[in-house]
């Protein structure tokens, strides 16, 4: 199936308030002090991965690009700045003919990441820049957070289905955003419509515990949705007693049932004896399907149950304990004049506590190991070594401050699914650990 990323909608509004105010209140300073125009290097990255965590997944590129695009300062958003005097009126003035003219390179989206590695370089003036900052890290901290646990749980599921059900489980935006993100970390469907309308994402859904409470019989409830939807309907048999259920369920369908769903019980236990129960029935075709508050460990735990689709919430779209991925933005070299001939130099936080950055433009590349698996993640600033030439890991995203990299989603799941394909086999170990790779900086 073909599901491109359709972007937003129409009549998307600006994203230029999705920010801290002191994104704008150092551009009014810097306006001042006339050193906005300054050439910079910002990049995003991050110094560790979550505790626990073997790699990171790089996820909300499409969205970033989208988020650029419509970082704009119009009149009513221009109104708001002035009524509450967040910035002066130059300042203003400046604000109503922004466009990002710069260029963006960063790591292609569904690859992996690991500690230190420039996930995005942003490049232009120190205006232009600094303003993209928390629209950035928020869009990617979120994104790559849920994908790393989507990622996590499709490996744990080793091909078995993926349904993403979160939407009720976090605000309604994020639903959408995870959905996403789900889907290039592995996950086949969503139960989301507007992430299926938005990203051509594949979308499930058949009934709820409340329909059979709605009727005066399980029979009642099960003849119905079969009535409406057909004998390949998904029928939720745990709202009473299972076994009757199914009993019900095969009697009302024949063999030809699709699908039954446990929601509650010991899912390994109760699995096992709905199989066995199908099978007597004649309908060994029928599939099983689970939900109920998994994780990647619950999931890894039914790899012994016949088992064949898997329904994740709440652990999903919060990153299965993870939310965030500490991802931060970073000048990391900048002119000393506005004048566009003018070398960059490395600059550097060099603060105690652990919160330092290294200054200068970064590449990065992945070496192999003699098979041909992801062996170090190499970062360096000076000239690329000629082995790693052809392993370098970004890619231009944005030139001259126009978009060149929209990909289909799908194009970005099957990067995902190769990327982790070529890890070593403890990546996709559940215990914790250090990352699967190290980070060399050369």
């Amino acid at each position: 199936m073909n599901t491109p990323d359709l972007g937003l909608p129409v009549d998307v509004p600006s994203t230029a308030l999705f920010t801290d105010q002191y994104e704008l209140t150092m551009l009014q300073a810097a306006l001042q002090a006339g050193t906005a125009d300054r050439h910079c290097v910002f990049e995003a990255f991050t110094r560790r991965l979550p505790e626990g965590r073997r790699y990171g997944v790089v996820a909300g590129t499409g969205r970033v690009l989208d988020a650029v695009e419509n970082y704009r300062f119009d009149a009513d958003v221009l109104g708001f700045l002035e009524e509450r005097s967040i910035v002066d009126g130059p300042t203003l003035e400046w604000l109503a003919s922004y466009r990002f003219r710069g260029d963006i390179w960063g790591y292609p989206e569904g690859e992996m990441y690991f500690p230190g590695s420039p996930i995005l370089r942003v490049e232009g003036s120190f205006a232009e820049c600094v303003l993209l900052e928390t629209v950035i890290l928020s869009i990617l901290n979120h994104d790559s957070a849920i994908a790393a646990a989507a990622s996590r749980m499709s490996a744990a599921a080793a091909g078995r289905g993926l349904i993403e059900m979160g939407a009720r489980r976090t605000h309604e935006l994020s639903a959408v955003a995870a959905a996403r993100a789900a889907y290039i970390g592995g996950f086949d469907t969503t139960s989301d419509l507007a992430a299926g309308f938005r990203y051509g994402i594949p979308t499930v859904g058949t009934s709820a515990h409340a329909f059979t409470l709605l009727h005066d019989s399980e029979r009642d409830a099960f003849r119905a949705q079969v009535d409406s939807l057909g004998r390949g309907t998904t029928l939720l048999v745990d709202t009473y007693d299972v076994a009757e259920a199914v009993k019900t369920a095969v009697e009302i369908t024949g063999p030809g049932l699709g699908a039954v769903r446990i929601d509650s019980g010991d899912l390994l236990l109760v699995a096992h004896r709905v199989r066995q129960q199908l099978d007597i029935l004649g309908a060994v075709d029928t599939k099983i399907v689970v939900t109920s508050d998994l994780d990647e460990y619950a999931i890894a735990s039914l790899a012994a149950a016949p088992v064949d689709a898997y329904g994740v919430g709440t652990q999903l779209v919060t990153g299965s304990g993870q939310p965030t991925c500490s991802m931060v933005y970073k000048v990391v070299a900048r002119a000393r004049s506005a004048d566009p001939k003018a070398p960059l130099h490395p600059v550097a936080k060099k603060s105690t506590g652990g919160k330092t950055s290294i200054g200068g433009r970064k590449w990065a590349a992945r070496r192999l190991d003699a098979e041909g698996r992801a062996a170090a993640e190499v970062i360096g600033t000076g000239a690329v070594p000629a082995d790693l030439v052809d392993r370098q890991l970004q890619v231009e995203l944005v030139r001259g401050g126009e978009v060149v990299a929209r990909e289909p989603l799908n194009t970005v799941r099957e990067r995902h699914f190769a990327a982790r394909s070529g890890l070593p086999m403890s990546a996709i170990q559940l215990s914790r650990g250090e990352p699967v790779i190290p980070t060399e900086y050369v």
